[in-house]
């Protein structure tokens, strides 16, 4: 498992149309010591917040009521942010643009959250890398 004292004081935005799970990684996240930097659960609201809010790492469900949040993605990656997509669906679904980035699977574990976060924030700084 990822060293969660790395994580501690993080800050996450979930984008999640699933009121339930978006509480089940609320907990986890408090858990882990993060904490939450807002919420969204429809697209041109998890949009205008990746856009605007200050965050350390965002949480993108891949189906977001219907819609891809691979845009949402591209432009976090534009910007040299870090997120993760949650997704019952394996990397494979992923466009050749967004491959590698690291995925949440589900239904959620505790310790997935914590080696999802763990992976995309080590892109960015190297000292979070366990070993």
């Amino acid at each position: 498992m990822a060293d969660a004292a790395n994580l501690t004081g993080k800050q996450v935005l979930i984008v999640e149309d699933e009121f339930l799970v978006t509480m089940l990684i609320e907990d986890a996240l408090g858990g882990l010591g993060c904490t939450v930097a807002g919420t969204a659960a429809r697209f041109d609201e998890a949009l205008e917040k990746a856009r605007s809010l200050a965050f350390d790492v965002a949480i993108l469900d891949v189906n977001l009521d219907g819609r891809r949040t691979f845009p949402i993605a591209e432009l976090l990656a534009g910007h040299g942010r870090a997120f993760v997509f949650a997704t019952g669906y394996g990397a494979d679904r992923l466009p050749p643009a967004l491959a590698g980035t690291p995925i949440l699977p589900k239904p959620l574990q505790p310790g997935d959250l914590a080696q999802a976060l763990q992976a995309a924030l080590a892109v960015k700084d190297p000292s979070l890398r366990s070993g």
